[in-house]
């Protein structure tokens, strides 16, 4: 007979070999970023093979999608499983999955192969975070932040390097291929030393709450998608799927509140301001990184001329802060306690830095455009990692893996979202006149100035952030009674 026990309590020390431990998780979590950037640059190749051209959009679509609607899934069967043996389910799905996607010989089966590794994208992505929380406690996690920045650094930058490489060299399967050995790397490394304290808990989960979420976030990330590319933003597609949007949103908060054991319990939201407020910082985050990571290579090579070759290089600049500045707040945050500092910064340079990326035009010399990348990059550093150690810190043990889930969500489709915005916007800014640089100026002036409009209100939402101080041990604010 199973029995449910007391929630797990966050940890009362840090394990001696916790960076170790921790070093696996990276890994795991690094292969699943470098996977989008690197299969982006082999694309043309792989179109070239198998052909398809019509679906090539789908091959990323289908991973990221796939990604977003399984990681609140993944986050509870966390919760309810225990953390290490569902994490390790996680990374061998995406390494089975990669080596299914390098044998493919259609281009379906490759969308349906990079579905499949989207699901185990959804895991690792959801377990990182809950991870480190059920490793370290609070006051300590600080310290540790630098390191999930600098994976987020080099799977921006390294990954269209790695992809041209391999690709060049090796051939895009590769591209796939490469996945193999570092994971399976990550799956020893992982079994051997990490050990996580947990609870036993009955399994019970939430079908119809999985099914409305996913149904959800389907409509959403395909209207993201679609909308201002394939259909109009006023076609009856874009609008049907943002009534299913609505509808299944409503029905899944509905259910929530009912089932005995939820998906994605709302009391994450409703019991403490910090996790909606951590929730909408992440967004902000996301939208940023992912179209400042498209936006500015785009604007560099067609207006200033920068080469194509090295173009992960050219978004050094913004991803060196983000590794620098997180690693110091996060020292500073676990000697002092202290955090809500880090975030009002860090939204008011991501404003700052966004408003005068819009003001470049075909006369700004790189070295400028470089100098506005630092500052968001300052402002990436400081609001990322540290909206996820708010979220951490307003929610207790037992709901950990469903809240870190419902962060990653918010950073996943804020990407998806922030790209299809700026897209519609650009593509109409730009309109007839195609890659002619003062059009292409043009149209970046539009998304970088939409961009530092939703920083401004992120650096909003920062103000209101009550200030917990962290504690060096014991449970975390969250769980007391």
């Amino acid at each position: 007979m199973s029995a449910i026990a007391s929630p797990p309590r966050a940890p009362e020390s840090v394990p001696r070999n916790v960076r170790w431990v921790l070093l696996g998780v990276m890994l795991a979590m690094l292969l699943s970023m470098l996977d989008n950037m690197v299969v982006s640059t082999a694309m043309p190749t792989i179109v070239g093979d198998l052909g398809g051209l019509e679906h090539i959009s789908w091959v990323v679509t289908a991973y990221t999608l796939v990604t977003a609607v399984t990681t609140p899934v993944w986050g509870k069967l966390g919760d309810l499983l225990g953390r290490k043996g569902v994490y390790l389910a996680s990374v061998a799905v995406f390494v089975a999955a990669s080596a299914l996607c390098g044998a493919a010989q259609s281009m379906p089966q490759l969308i349906a192969f990079r579905a499949l590794q989207g699901v185990g994208a959804g895991g690792i992505g959801a377990g990182a975070f809950a991870l480190i929380a059920a490793l370290v406690p609070p006051r300590e996690r600080g310290r540790y932040q630098g390191m999930t920045a600098s994976v987020m650094a080099i799977g921006t930058v390294g990954g269209p390097l790695l992809g041209g490489f391999v690709t060049g060299h090796l051939g895009w399967r590769w591209a796939f291929y490469v996945n193999l050995p570092l994971g399976l790397v990550a799956l020893v490394w992982l079994a051997l030393l990490l050990h996580v304290p947990t609870a036993r808990r009955e399994a019970r989960i939430d079908w119809a709450g999985t099914a409305l979420l996913t149904a959800a976030v389907t409509a959403v990330v395909l209207a993201a998608t679609w909308a201002g590319t394939t259909y109009a933003w006023g076609s009856w597609q874009v609008i049907g799927l943002g009534v299913v949007a609505v509808a299944g949103l409503a029905l899944f908060v509905r259910v929530e509140r009912r089932v005995a054991e939820p998906l994605l319990p709302l009391t994450v939201f409703t019991g403490h301001r910090n996790f909606p407020l951590a929730s909408v910082l992440t967004l902000a985050g996301g939208v940023v990184m992912f179209g400042a990571g498209l936006y500015l290579p785009l604007f560099q090579q067609s207006v200033q001329g920068a080469s194509a070759v090295n173009s992960g290089l050219l978004m050094l600049p913004m991803m060196v802060p983000v590794v620098i500045v997180s690693t110091l707040a996060g020292k500073v945050m676990s000697a002092t306690g202290r955090y809500k500092v880090f975030p009002v910064l860090g939204t008011a340079f991501l404003t700052a830095g966004m408003g005068l990326l819009a003001t470049m035009d075909a006369g700004t010399p790189r070295l400028l455009t470089s100098a506005y990348m630092v500052l968001v990059g300052i402002g990436l550093g400081f609001t990322l990692q540290m909206a996820g150690t708010i979220a951490q810190n307003s929610v207790g043990m037992r709901d950990m893996g469903a809240a870190m889930s419902a962060v990653n969500l918010s950073r996943t489709l804020g990407g998806s979202l922030g790209v299809a915005v700026f897209g519609s916007l650009f593509a109409r800014a730009v309109g007839a006149r195609g890659a002619d640089p003062v059009a292409v100026a043009s149209g970046t002036q539009h998304v970088f100035l939409t961009g530092a409009v939703l920083c401004a209100l992120a650096f909003v939402a920062a103000l209101f952030v009550i200030e917990v101080p962290l504690r060096k041990a014991g449970p975390a604010p969250a769980e007391k009674s």
